[in-house]
């Protein structure tokens, strides 16, 4: 998502949003950053996949399996993989070019967690700029220092 804003002194910035596949490295999270990888999750999909579908076709002929029990059975399957999507991380990125001597070139940048939360902290960024002319310094948004780069 991009997004232009307006600021009270006069700069345009630019807001823009981008869903992350691999986990951004944070210098707080760093106990938290170590995972078992895939292989668990895609093992445990594929055995819950089988075990619906030895519930759904072997069994008896007489045996009745109500359209109740499917449906449970497909919103179990389907919760984890939605609610990994849903929560993913998105990188938030204020930037502006600045306007010479008086307003210097700033980039502000942040992570946010799950597709909700960032348009929620898209619009309180955009607003906060919008009548302070930067983003808030005690937000998600934290300024980087361009020298480096």
């Amino acid at each position: 998502m991009n997004k232009v804003v307006r600021g009270a002194d006069g700069r345009m910035w630019n807001i823009q949003s981008q869903m992350e596949w691999t986990h951004p490295m944070q210098l707080d999270e760093f106990e938290h950053d170590v995972s078992g990888g895939r292989g668990p999750g895609i093992l445990l999909s594929v055995v819950l996949g089988s075990l619906v579908l030895l519930l759904l076709f072997w069994r008896p002929p007489e045996v009745y399996i109500p359209a109740w029990l499917i449906l449970a059975l497909f919103l179990v399957i389907v919760f984890f993989p939605a609610r990994w999507v849903l929560r993913r991380p998105w990188t938030l990125v204020a930037d502006t070019q600045g306007d010479g001597d008086e307003h210097p070139s700033e980039r502000w940048a942040g992570v946010v967690r799950g597709v909700f939360l960032v348009r929620q902290e898209t619009a309180k960024v955009s607003r906060h700029i919008e009548v302070y002319s930067e983003p808030d310094q005690d937000g998600v948004l934290q300024p980087v220092d361009q020298t480096a780069s």
